[in-house]
């Protein structure tokens, strides 16, 4: 499977479940690159690999002139009905955030949660997010820790998967200091914050509920599997968040990196 074909699957998998339901669960992380942006009303900002919204809607409110990029056509639809319903203007349209549909320096701010990181060619999407924002514009992405959090609940999965093609890029990455710097330090000045967007719940077997009803992958990669190694998945998954009771709930720490960038260029310190 070559990374177009990968994409193609990606498109169909990540609107496979309501995603809408999954971003009040990293609340902390959205609510934080929302701060750190700052945009003021009139700035031109991109947030690329948007899902259903939940950060373009936030930038809207404050008065931004959004537009929402994603691969996935029904989260596009989702995104789309949700701004409506609050009557916010937000351009959203299906695209590759490997070849962003936009023109050089077209943006003053550019952001992505936790959605840029999951594209296979981690040197085009660096590419892409410097060329689209203007010299002296602002870069801000929401990754998840390269040591621990989302990346034990994804090797949880990776047991039941099948192995990525050849050179796909881990979406973990992106969650390392030194490897944004090589990726990105050029273009862009960087520096960087941390927080942790915990999940929270009442059992692990709620939280299999929720990622295999509403997370695509999965979800899709549940509905893939013969009853057995299904069983066997939603054991090791819930299995793995009791590892975090406490009390009357579980509570997984999953740490963030807010990644925060000014486009280098002419004139731009």
């Amino acid at each position: 499977m070559g990374f177009e074909e990968l994409k193609k699957r990606q498109s169909v998998v990540w609107g496979a479940g309501p995603y809408e339901r999954l971003p009040e669960h990293y609340r902390p992380l959205l609510d934080h690159v929302a701060a750190v942006a700052g945009v003021r009303p009139g700035e031109r900002v991109l947030d690329v690999a948007t899902g259903t919204g939940a950060l373009a809607v936030r930038l809207a409110r404050a008065g931004a002139e959004v537009t929402g990029v994603d691969l996935a056509p029904a989260l596009v639809e989702t995104a789309r009905r949700l701004a409506a319903e609050e009557g916010l203007p937000i351009r959203f349209e299906v695209g590759d955030a490997e070849a962003l549909p936009y023109g050089d320096a077209a943006f003053d701010v550019v952001v992505s949660s936790v959605g840029s990181i999951f594209a296979p060619d981690h040197g085009a999407v660096a590419r892409e997010l410097a060329r689209v924002c203007r010299p002296g514009g602002r870069l801000v992405l929401g990754h998840w820790s390269a040591e621990r959090g989302v990346v034990d609940m994804f090797r949880v999965m990776a047991a039941f998967m099948p192995e990525p093609p050849p050179g796909v890029g881990s979406p973990f990455r992106w969650g390392d200091r030194a490897y944004v710097e090589e990726r990105l330090g050029e273009a862009f000045a960087l520096r960087f914050e941390e927080g942790d967007a915990p999940q929270v719940s009442g059992s692990g077997e709620e939280v299999w509920e929720l990622f295999s009803t509403v997370y695509g992958p999965t979800r899709v990669l549940a509905e893939g599997l013969g009853p057995e190694r299904r069983e066997e998945l939603r054991r090791a998954f819930v299995g793995f968040y009791e590892g975090f009771r406490v009390g009357d709930g579980v509570r997984q720490p999953r740490p963030y990196l807010v990644v925060v960038g000014t486009r280098r260029g002419a004139g731009v310190v």
